[in-house]
């Protein structure tokens, strides 16, 4: 999950160089800021994956409500910047950016729980 969230994180950071490489006058950075936007989804939805099974396996829910927020605003962005609506695109962008670190901060600040010795089925029989 930490893994996952940091790589996530690292490529929303990406967007705003590619927009801004777009602003600047060179209109093919708009494709990588394309395909940038296709990554951060996936790696949304990947972090999702992770953060469900954290939920089953340790009982810890937090992390997937605030991965759903995060990929629920990132696919209103999406969205927002397929449409052109920049007026909406633009502030989501730096809000979820914003979002995304603090999340991936905190999963890496939350310590992970004990590991449970394995339990052999040999040792029932002594």
């Amino acid at each position: 999950m930490r893994a996952v969230a940091a790589v996530h994180t690292a490529a929303a950071f990406g967007q705003p160089v590619f927009a801004g490489v777009y602003l600047s006058g060179d209109y093919d950075a708009l494709g990588w800021h394309t395909v940038g936007a296709n990554a951060v989804t996936a790696l949304g939805y990947l972090q999702l994956v992770a953060a469900l099974v954290v939920w089953i396996r340790l009982r810890r829910s937090w992390p997937a409500a605030a991965t759903l927020a995060a990929v629920a605003a990132e696919t209103a962005q999406y969205v927002a910047g397929t449409e052109g609506a920049l007026w909406l695109h633009l502030p989501l962008g730096v809000a979820t950016i914003a979002g995304l670190a603090v999340l991936a901060i905190a999963l890496w600040r939350t310590p992970l729980p004990p590991r449970r010795p394995l339990r052999r089925e040999d040792d029932d029989r002594a």
